[in-house]
């Protein structure tokens, strides 16, 4: 390589040993919250914790403070993120560490350069402006730059082949030892305790639902919440508590050169760039050298697969692996052509640590499924992340909801279905990808299929189903049929599937559809208490059946306490203190915790059942629906079947518990059945429905149907950042029923009135579609944002729901949607309708 050349053999420990002492005498038998690991993300906890004032905050530490993988990290802090959720801690990150030092009195080595993201490609151009539309609304001062300006910024490149960049002013690095040390300083300034050489040996949960946290194989430490902040000891820690969590260390490599004369001459900082194509980053270190960290290929990088499935190596706490500057070559010969006097400069240092990952590289923060067991686990970028997430997670322990929306990092989108071999392939692969173009409705498909399948998984993938990743399981999308190019073709425009997904639309329409909703989260609630639980857990009135053989359902909310949507549930009564709920594929372990822990917290005599693996669930909808169920069902009819009603009924000698409902709007059904005979229903269904010309319709169809409807999807329409009243889902909510979680809240909102609304969106765009999160305009400023998106065969216009002020819901009124960074006239359409289903 020209020039480049080590110069030594570079770090290779801090400290290469540690001793596990005895029991510091002045540890507690007793505490609130247990914090375990010492890196920036455990530091930051505690100290948020403490200074929000909760007391009796203890962190243990293994081994000594910033051991793991923070001591090593490059400490890039970025305020991009291409989930625009992430960017609330980012930007709260960046500036808690403005002023981090005067709190404290610790100098944090913050630099604040800026930072550009390189495009080389046109399509990097589509992504920055995608990333444009989606980030206004939130607090981002980004913005696209010319080739000129870069320069000017940063005069060392070469500018051969760079068409533009997405800036991030505020953007920089950070000394990630300093940062860790304030943050440990400010929390034993508001009362937390930090003990270090403290090994966590055992947890277990008692009768009286504390954790025993078992320390140096001897003090027992009881405490409400613990919090598993281990890095890449985490797997070991859950391990204690029961927990097998899907994580595993990766080697990542950075290097430093020696003093190069052209940077130590510049006149400023150059901000840190990000070669995407080139998959690296680059910085200033010091004054005069460069950091090069490259992001090796899915075949070159490398995983610790032993210590996830062994453990970490005893003793390992401030080590480094060897160095392999061949797996770096590709990126390094791109990094010398970006910036030549690289090219001429030794290398001093080469660093290759372990940084632990989860499958699809966010981290896992929130509650786990064990009441109290509290994860932060998996960070990547643990850095940028460590002041935003302490924040995060402090207040959601201590006001007993979550501050904002973050479902990309709760533990439960995890289950039993993430096994070893799945995180290894999906590490491999997210790793690989990290800077890969990130299209809307990508699928990535390493570790694919999961043990997840639905009983008729092989039959719709011959029948050319495009899937799709649901919590493990596969959906299809869409169907290719003959004449229709299959599979995704990546555009941030209208792609290939926009025809096929019309012809399915229109046998809903028009005629019946069926599809596979199998991945819909299935619970079980039962017990003498059942009633009055879900009375105090949802805000709608709950369902009594209307005898044996009819049931009622219902449409309900699960409230946070500050009157915000947790979950959306479709409740039916069953009889007998008996309820079957239904939740969507993403929210089946999210919303199973919420009510087991409402329930044991209140004292509900009840027991609730996860049968998502064991029931398959077929739907059909559309205007013949009515028909072919009496087809299949001889001794019914449609005219005794009434909306919001179930039956249980027999179809072909298979038990079905029917549901007369459907996301589409249309007439329908959902059938319920043993996972098993799934696959027999659904032939029997397909063979009877043939006279009524009967097809299948896939995930993308019914996004479309539901939206024409006015339908909201949890997730996206409503969720954490959001009332049932800013959503318009008043039908739902009974405010006077008697005393439910988060009616409180509801009732200062009436008084007080709203400040934001959801409205339909008619978007005129010839060929981008809304998708969600971007920004909504009026007369020249931002004024609120998408929350899903479509094109509308009805209207055949782009279909947007969207937040904006009530003074601007009127229909009729003119907005402005942001799309690839260009605005495009909008109109608002009428109110929604507030119902589920056509009736």
């Amino acid at each position: 390589m020209r020039g480049l050349h080590r110069i030594g053999a570079g770090l290779r420990s801090a400290s290469s040993t540690f001793e596990i002492s005895q029991v510091p005498k002045s540890l507690p038998n007793l505490a609130e919250t247990v914090i375990i690991g010492g890196g920036a993300i455990g530091c930051s906890i505690a100290y948020h914790l403490a200074k929000l004032g909760q007391k009796g905050v203890v962190l243990l530490e293994k081994t000594e403070l910033t051991a793991g993988s923070t001591w090593h990290a490059a400490g890039l802090t970025a305020l991009y993120h291409p989930t625009p959720n992430m960017k609330q801690l980012h930007y709260y990150s960046i500036n808690l560490y403005t002023q981090l030092e005067n709190e404290t009195g610790q100098n944090v080595g913050f630099h604040q350069p800026g930072s550009i993201r390189l495009a080389t490609s046109p399509v990097r151009m589509d992504e920055f402006r995608y990333q444009m539309s989606r980030q206004l609304h939130k607090d981002a001062p980004q913005m696209i730059i010319s080739p000129d300006t870069i320069k000017s910024l940063c005069p060392i490149l070469n500018m051969d082949g760079i068409l533009g960049g997405l800036y991030n002013p505020n953007d920089g690095h950070i000394d990630p030892y300093s940062l860790t040390q304030a943050l440990a300083i400010g929390a034993r300034k508001y009362g937390a305790s930090i003990y270090q050489k403290c090994s966590v040996s055992n947890i277990q949960r008692n009768s009286e639902g504390l954790w025993e946290v078992q320390i140096n194989s001897e003090h027992v430490l009881k405490a409400k919440n613990v919090v598993n902040a281990a890095g890449f000891w985490a797997r070991e820690v859950g391990h204690l508590a029961g927990l097998d969590l899907p994580l595993v260390p990766v080697e990542h490599q950075y290097l430093v050169t020696t003093p190069i004369d052209v940077v130590n001459n510049l006149e400023r900082e150059i901000p840190v760039l990000r070669h995407l194509d080139g998959s690296f980053y680059l910085r200033q270190e010091r004054e005069n050298c460069l950091l090069v960290g490259p992001y090796e290929s899915q075949e070159s990088m490398k995983l610790c697969e032993d210590w996830a499935t062994k453990g970490v190596p005893p003793g390992f706490g401030k080590e480094l692996f060897p160095s392999d500057l061949d797996r770096l070559n590709p990126h390094l010969k791109i990094a010398m052509e970006l910036v030549p006097c690289f090219a001429s400069a030794n290398v001093k240092t080469v660093v290759c640590g372990p940084i632990t990952y989860t499958p699809d590289l966010l981290p896992m923060a929130g509650p786990s499924q064990e009441i109290g067991m509290w994860l932060a686990v998996g960070f990547g970028y643990g850095i940028i992340h460590a002041g935003g997430i302490g924040r995060y997670l402090a207040e959601w322990i201590l006001k007993k909801e979550p501050p904002y929306e973050l479902i990309e990092l709760d533990p439960c989108r995890y289950g039993s279905w993430t096994t070893m071999p799945y995180t290894f392939a999906k590490a491999r692969e997210s790793y690989g990808m990290n800077n890969a173009v990130p299209y809307p409705h990508e699928e990535r498909t390493a570790g694919r299929p999961t043990l997840r399948r639905s009983g008729i998984f092989d039959v719709l993938l011959e029948k050319k189903g495009q899937m799709s990743f649901h919590s493990g399981w596969e959906q299809p999308s869409w169907f290719a049929k003959k004449e229709e190019a299959p599979f995704y073709q990546p555009s941030f425009k209208r792609t290939n599937w926009h025809s096929a997904v019309q012809r399915e639309w229109q046998t809903v329409r028009n005629h019946v559809g069926i599809i596979d909703l199998s991945p819909f989260g299935k619970l079980y609630v039962k017990g003498p208490d059942s009633t009055k639980f879900l009375d105090f857990i949802t805000a709608n009135h709950v369902p009594k059946a209307e005898n044996e053989e009819t049931y009622r359902i219902c449409i309900s909310h699960c409230l946070t306490p500050s009157g915000k949507v947790y979950a959306e549930l479709t409740v039916t009564s069953l009889g007998n203190d008996e309820y079957f709920l239904v939740t969507g594929s993403g929210s089946e372990l999210h919303d199973l915790r919420w009510l087991r822990q409402h329930a044991e917290e209140n004292g509900y005599n009840v027991s609730i059942s996860n049968v998502t693996d064991e029931l398959g669930c077929l739907s059909i909808a559309g205007p013949k629906s009515g028909k072919l169920l009496e087809k299949l069902c001889p001794n019914l009819s449609v005219k005794n079947f009434k909306f919001f009603t179930g039956k249980k009924v027999h179809i072909d000698g298979i038990e079905v518990l029917a549901l007369r409902l459907s996301y589409t709007g249309e007439l329908g059904w959902e059938f319920y059945c043993n996972k098993s005979k799934i696959k027999l229903l659904y032939e029997k269904i397909l063979d009877t429905g043939k006279e009524y010309s009967i097809d299948d319709f896939g995930t993308f169809a019914l996004q479309v149907l539901r939206m024409e409807k006015g339908f909201r999807m949890w997730g996206a329409d409503m969720n954490k950042d959001t009332s049932p009243i800013e959503a318009g889902l008043q039908n739902f909510i009974k405010i006077n029923k008697g005393s439910f979680i988060g009616q409180n809240a509801l009732e200062k909102e009436f008084q007080e009135g709203l400040t934001k609304t959801l409205v339909p969106l008619l978007v005129d765009s010839p060929d981008v579609d809304p998708k969600g999160d971007e920004a909504v305009w009026c007369a020249g400023k931002v004024i609120g944002n998408t929350t899903s998106g479509c094109f509308s065969y009805h209207y055949q216009k782009p279909l947007a729901f969207a937040y904006v002020p009530p003074f601007l819901s009127t229909a009729g009124t003119n907005l402005q949607v942001d799309l690839l960074n260009t605005k495009f006239s909008a109109t608002v359409l009428p109110t929604f309708q507030t119902t589920s289903s056509k009736k």
